[in-house]
């Protein structure tokens, strides 16, 4: 099914509530610290026995960067040089140990992704060591269809340092790119030039790497459509396979170094509106597939391959193939999904340094799915990834009648009807191109936790 999408700045303005992104279901903001380490280790044995899921994606978090750039909400650490990560890398090392000696070495690591922070902060010996920790402890995938990514900073980016990492078997990269724009750049701290970016990119395919992504943020500060279409015209030439372009969530009261980005200076609400269906159009035009929310592909990328087989799925780097894979998550605020059930590291470095030097997993909270939970995420992360399904086919999977067990958020989507963003058929829920630009308030009907006391307090982002 081809996707395609319409933007209207109306309907942006009266849409634009804050929202979960849906990169899991429930959110993160459910996790609790009742679930421990002996949680983690009792699914990862009954996954071990779990046929239809044997394959394995690896997700390593790496913290450090060099400097701080002011719209980041990422768990990071500002270090001056790589040295500094070495006690890091000291218990980042012990963890993969632990984990991976808890799956059956048979299983194979389809999928590898290193981010942060930033990966490539690492120094040579570092970035090949860690490389190594994995190859020996998990059955890392040798095969043509792999994905092994990093997140790469292109800023002082050496050619011997891609070379490096493609010789470790990376084969897909993300570049953070942000905005080209010199006043923009200034106000978040990260003065990056089109020429250095266009060096790494150029040099990464040079190296061979098979997919190359870059990521964009549209809504900071002094940004306008006028300037923001200049960095699109850059985009468009170097023409990567894949492009990110993500709303900037302004959060000072949850990131205090956000409070360094002066609220006066940000684009009004009708120019980030403005610039977000600039942008749509622009990479439309250019012959870019819309996956869904701000992820945009070349026709023949795997992400397009992976929603038309049924293969798209959501995780917490966004959109990604592979679905039956098991995630396991390593390193500072890591992530796992294991059989479908969520588990988080530590978020500080004292407590994950304490838990590893006491021979224990770094487990901070997690989460054990109920039936209502694995539905609920089921009908989501179709809105999410296909913006179609059929009633039919959930109710075999779940054993429930569609129409009964939402009966309420079927009412709810009727004044999304009414806009034009959805279509309710007899058996079926279909996004209309008009509601495209709107999947997180779609799927935000089918949410249960979502106005409950505790996801109350919660800060999410806008959802345009």
């Amino acid at each position: 099914m081809a996707f395609d999408i319409q933007f209207d700045p109306e309907l942006a303005q009266r849409y634009n509530a804050t929202g979960p992104r849906y990169t899991s279901y429930p959110t993160v903001a459910e996790l609790t610290e009742d679930f421990n380490e002996l949680d983690y280790r009792r699914l990862v044995a009954l996954s071990n026995g779990n046929t239809l899921r044997r394959s394995l994606s690896v997700y390593v978090h790496i913290p450090f960067c060099r400097s701080l750039c002011y719209f980041c909400g990422c768990t990071k650490k500002i270090i001056n040089g790589a040295e500094q990560a070495d006690a890091y890398l000291k218990r980042l090392h012990k963890e993969i140990q632990i984990v991976a000696s808890l799956y059956d070495h048979e299983r194979t690591v389809e999928q590898v992704h290193w981010g942060g922070g930033t990966p490539t902060f690492l120094n040579h010996a570092q970035l090949t060591d860690l490389m190594g920790a994995l190859k020996r402890n998990f059955n890392l995938s040798t095969g043509g269809d792999r994905e092994f990514s990093i997140e790469i900073d292109p800023r002082g980016m050496a050619s011997e340092k891609i070379a490096l990492l493609a010789n470790l078997g990376f084969n897909r990269a993300s570049f953070g790119i942000q905005d080209f724009d010199d006043r923009v750049q200034h106000s978040i701290n990260r003065i990056q030039s089109v020429d250095e970016t266009r060096r790494a990119i150029e040099d990464a395919r040079q190296y061979g790497f098979k997919s190359l992504s870059v990521d964009l943020i549209y809504g900071l500060p002094h940004q306008t459509a006028e300037s923001f279409s200049c960095t699109l015209d850059t985009i468009i030439d170097i023409r990567p396979d894949r492009v990110s372009v993500y709303n900037y969530a302004h959060l000072p009261d949850l990131f205090k170094h956000q409070r360094l980005i002066l609220k006066e200076d940000l684009p009004t609400p009708e120019e980030k509106f403005h610039i977000l269906g600039m942008t749509i159009k622009r990479f439309k035009e250019a012959g870019y597939t819309h996956i869904g929310m701000d992820h945009f592909a070349l026709p023949d990328d795997s992400l397009v391959k992976a929603r038309r087989n049924r293969d798209l799925h959501r995780n917490f780097q966004g959109y990604s193939t592979k679905r039956n894979c098991n995630l396991v998550g390593l390193g500072l605020s890591a992530i796992s999904k294991i059989r479908g059930h969520y588990s988080q590291n530590y978020k500080t470095l004292p407590r994950y340094y304490a838990a590893l030097d006491a021979n224990r997993l770094p487990i901070w909270r997690g989460l054990i799915l109920n039936k209502d939970d694995v539905v609920r995420g089921d009908v989501i992360e179709k809105i999410m990834c296909y913006g179609r399904f059929e009633f039919p086919e959930l109710e075999r999977r779940h054993g429930i009648n569609f129409r009964e067990y939402f009966s309420s958020e079927l009412q709810r989507l009727k004044s999304l009807e009414d806009d034009g963003l959805v279509s309710v058929y007899e058996s079926s829920i279909e996004v209309l191109p008009m509601g495209r630009s709107f999947l997180r308030n779609i799927a935000m009907n089918f949410d249960s936790y979502l106005f409950n006391a505790k996801t109350k307090g919660t800060r999410f982002s806008r959802t345009v």
